[in-house]
């Protein structure tokens, strides 16, 4: 029996995909990563999961996890050698379970997230993370990931929504580490070993996730600022007079709201005259749990007490959840408009929010020196540091010049990352884009460690392998 019909026999065969069928497998969202799988595995259970990584160690097969493929990393995608599996895990897309009250739910890692928002929300709950690829990113993705998103500066990264996890190993044996607590002390903590991993130790099959109140009443505005220093200080004033209230708070460039309108005309920027062609502007998004006079009242003061300060210079506060998610398009629409574009240089960054103008104006004059006329798509998530700094061609530029310098790019960016003490990677991950960077910007004995890590868990290497590690 070959390989296919091991893999046929292990999941049906209408569940192994080869040739044409298994091609949107092999490129990611980007298409910046194209390679070639020796079939696309698609089994149904937590079994056939670990029946698969079983065949696949015994024959020394790569095993590359997928999810929703939305990944910007290239953490999903194979290589070309043609050798690997791709284990789609899309079929594992139940609702196992809801405690209302442990506040937790049970789902498959095939559950894309915004049916899980949407079973809590059922139930209720609120499971507070939101990206703009929930609807078709899935949860065991944004477990690999450690994903962010929009509310990570009131509830946190996945690793901090999730309390348990149910993995196969690299053996094929299988972790039933489903538990609802929030006190464990009984030894290391595998659960956030794996969160983050980017399918290089295992398998996540399913989670059990935090759930929180559903809010009472949220505000939503869109604030005009003339700097990001600015931006800073907003932030620093919505904190006190918010406090854990605070939900989200996202810095955009001008010119991305510009680029957005432009190719969308449904949309618009609700300013009109000075206030429509400013630099920059805010998002800001308060969580309520008492009342919605109570909410509009403090995010009124807070940002009028902004405005008689000077730094917000305009404002306008959402009358309506349609308005709401109005503004909130406007935000989400911005890699769309990006992509619209033609193709950029993504930085996924971590900076500390007080180095953060630092960061940029530096950032932005080194590029300008040695790539005149290159242009920068700047947004993100100001309230927990994570910047989306992207590197756009100028309007002179000739298609593909810009990615013959996308090495000198990455290289000048990353130094000013790691020169104000931030991070390459804040939510996206690794994967292939940024393997061979990491040693750089790592701590040696860190690095050590981790490939101690790999080889403990993984000693075949079949997991996933050239991700994360090289």
């Amino acid at each position: 029996m070959d390989h296919l019909d091991a893999l046929r026999a292990t999941v049906g065969a209408p569940h192994v995909l080869t040739g044409a069928d298994a091609l949107s497998y092999e490129v990611d969202w980007r298409e910046r990563y194209h390679g070639r799988a020796l079939a696309v595995v698609r089994p149904g259970s937590t079994d056939e999961v670990a029946a698969v990584v079983r065949y696949c160690a015994q024959a020394r097969i790569p095993v590359i996890p997928q999810g929703g493929n939305t990944g910007l990393c290239g953490g999903a995608t194979p290589d070309d050698a043609g050798s690997a599996v791709i284990l789609s895990l899309q079929r594992l897309n139940r609702v196992r379970g809801i405690d209302t009250d442990n506040d937790t739910m049970d789902v498959e890692a095939g559950c894309i997230l915004q049916a899980v928002q949407q079973a809590a929300f059922d139930a209720g709950r609120l499971f507070p993370l939101s990206l703009a690829a929930e609807g078709s990113c899935t949860i065991g993705g944004n477990l690999a990931t450690n994903a962010g998103g929009t509310q990570v500066l009131r509830y946190g990264n996945m690793r901090e929504l999730t309390l348990g996890l149910e993995v196969v190993t690299a053996q094929g044996d299988i972790w039933h580490g489903l538990r609802g607590l929030r006190k464990d002390n009984t030894g290391y903590n595998l659960r956030d070993l794996y969160i983050g991993s980017e399918g290089t130790l295992g398998v996540i099959t399913a989670a059990t996730l935090k759930l929180h109140p559903l809010p009472v009443a949220r505000c939503t505005a869109l604030l005009a600022l003339d700097s990001i220093e600015s931006a800073i200080v907003m932030l620093g004033r919505a904190r006190a007079g918010l406090g854990a209230s605070l939900t989200g708070f996202e810095l955009m460039a001008g010119d991305c709201l510009q680029d957005v309108v432009r190719c969308f005309p449904q949309q618009r920027l609700p300013f009109e005259g000075v206030s429509a062609t400013l630099p920059w502007y805010a998002l800001l998004e308060l969580s309520d749990s008492e009342s919605e006079l109570h909410a509009r009242e403090r995010f009124e003061v807070v940002i009028g007490d902004a405005i008689e300060a000077g730094c917000v210079l305009d404002a306008v506060i959402a009358e309506s959840m349609a308005q709401s998610h109005a503004l909130w398009h406007l935000r989400e629409s911005i890699p769309l408009a990006e992509k619209e574009s033609g193709k950029s240089i993504k930085h996924d960054v971590s900076i500390p929010v007080s180095r953060m103008a630092e960061f940029v104006l530096g950032a932005n004059a080194a590029l300008q020196a040695a790539f005149p006329g290159i242009r920068n798509v700047i947004f993100g998530h100001l309230g927990d540091g994570n910047l989306h700094y992207n590197v756009a061609r100028g309007a002179d530029w000739a298609e593909g010049q810009l990615l013959a310098h996308q090495d000198d790019v990455y290289a000048l960016v990353h130094q000013r990352v790691h020169a104000v003490g931030g991070s390459i990677s804040a939510e996206h991950g690794v994967g292939q884009l940024k393997r061979d960077a990491l040693p750089q910007f790592k701590d040696p004995i860190e690095m050590a460690l981790m490939h101690r890590v790999k080889s403990a868990l993984d000693p075949l290497g079949i997991m996933n392998p050239g991700k994360v590690l090289a």
